[in-house]
């Protein structure tokens, strides 16, 4: 039988506390969290190659380029409120008519903290990662951070009621 003491132990190994939580989230880099790489097009690139893709590799997506440099991105967002429902020959127009030009960035050695919180005070779903040379390597997404933080910390992520806010009166098992 476990006394108290014991019980308080395996609580803790079981579910880091805040101490762990922020240890993890200002000393990872982005590095740490995007696991795959965007398609990068020149601005050129036709909206259908640019989607095909985005399609093709199941990205939300896509860092445009000019001479090799980062000029925009484009973005499932962009999909929605700019292309869909309107009349656009997608074989012929180029993706610099509706990217989002000169997009904020990120360095790849960013903190998933402050990855994190760009992300929520400033709306964004995908932030362009560049390396020391200001180069396009990738993209950080909202998803990512969450599968990050979900992989860091599963215990505390599984074992989450179905329902928020939902609690139980009584402990079930043994």
């Amino acid at each position: 039988m476990l006394g108290e003491d014991d019980s308080e132990g395996t609580l803790k190994e079981e579910h880091p506390g805040p101490g762990e939580l922020e240890s993890a989230f200002f000393k990872d880099t982005l590095k740490n969290v995007v696991s795959r790489s965007n398609p990068v097009v020149d601005e050129q690139t036709t909206l259908d190659e640019v989607l095909r893709q985005m399609r093709a590799g199941k990205h939300g997506s896509a860092l445009v380029t000019r001479a090799g440099k980062l000029s925009g991105i484009f973005t499932e967002r962009d999909v929605l409120m700019k292309i869909a429902g309107r009349p656009i020959d997608l074989g012929h127009t180029p993706v610099a008519a509706y990217m989002t030009p000169n997009p904020q960035t990120l360095p790849v050695d960013a903190t998933v903290a402050y990855a994190l919180n760009k992300m929520v005070i400033e709306g964004f779903r995908h932030l362009p990662l560049m390396d020391a040379q200001g180069s396009p390597i990738g993209v950080v997404s909202m998803r990512e951070v969450v599968e990050y933080v979900a992989h860091a910390f599963p215990k505390d992520v599984l074992n989450l009621p179905p329902m928020p806010g939902q609690t139980f009166r009584e402990r079930e098992g043994a």
